[in-house]
């Protein structure tokens, strides 16, 4: 086992189903926030097969494009399997302007895992509450939410958050990776009805070529119009 995989193992030890939950795209000047839940249940890491096959899975950002989109497929034959299941859920670029960035994420997040504890059925999330966490079903107590990052406040469910998570804990870097590569390829298409900003590239990052391409042609639909305060100011002066 790598280290991601050891620390899983280990959570995994006292539960039944362990989640991790991570984004894509908050810092981006265009295109929407997207976050990822991933889903494996106890007995997961039994089989030398999977260790294997999920040996190469780390932070998304670690990665390159086809890495990446391998390790998608890889994910996504486990999920036929029924050994994982995983789900994305976006905050748009009108979110972002309603609730900023933190909020839009947030819900996101939310969206995803019930999304993957709507499909199970057989689970559900744990309700955050003063006492400790509570449970729609008593019978589904076994469920451990991990996000990458810092606490979620405020949040409908319990969960443990990890710093850098999606380079220590393997659900979280399979859920980085389903964000991103779902977050890539709507930058891809968005570079249809957008061009001119590279979209396809630069994935909405504030890239030289992105924010001169912003000075030029100004802003589109698909930008934050929060986001580029400081670009178009630059542009001003």
């Amino acid at each position: 086992m790598n280290d991601l995989q050891k620390y899983d193992a280990y959570e995994l030890g006292s539960l039944d189903h362990l989640i991790g939950v991570d984004e894509a795209g908050r810092g981006c000047l265009a295109g929407p926030v997207v976050a990822g839940a991933c889903v494996v249940k106890r007995g997961f890491f039994d089989s030398a097969e999977r260790l294997t096959c999920t040996a190469g899975i780390n932070d998304s950002k670690q990665m390159g494009v086809l890495e990446r989109e391998g390790l998608f497929e890889v994910m996504e034959g486990l999920r036929a399997d029924g050994y994982l299941d995983f789900a994305v859920a976006e905050g748009s670029v009108e979110l972002i302007a309603e609730r900023n960035i933190l909020g839009a994420t947030r819900l996101a997040m939310q969206l995803a895992l019930e999304e993957l504890a709507e499909r199970a059925q057989a689970w559900s999330l744990p309700l955050a509450a003063a006492g400790g966490p509570i449970f729609e079903n008593g019978d589904t107590a076994g469920v451990s939410i991990l996000v990458d990052g810092r606490p979620l406040k405020p949040f409908p469910y319990e969960h443990t958050a990890l710093v850098r998570g999606d380079g220590r804990s393997l659900v979280i870097a399979m859920a980085s990776i389903a964000a991103k590569v779902s977050r890539d390829r709507k930058m891809q298409a968005l570079e249809q009805s957008f061009p001119g900003y590279a979209f396809a590239k630069n994935k909405g990052y504030g890239t030289a070529e992105h924010r001169s391409a912003l000075r030029a042609i100004g802003p589109c639909e698909a930008h934050r119009e929060l986001f580029l305060r400081k670009v178009l100011k630059q542009a001003s002066d």
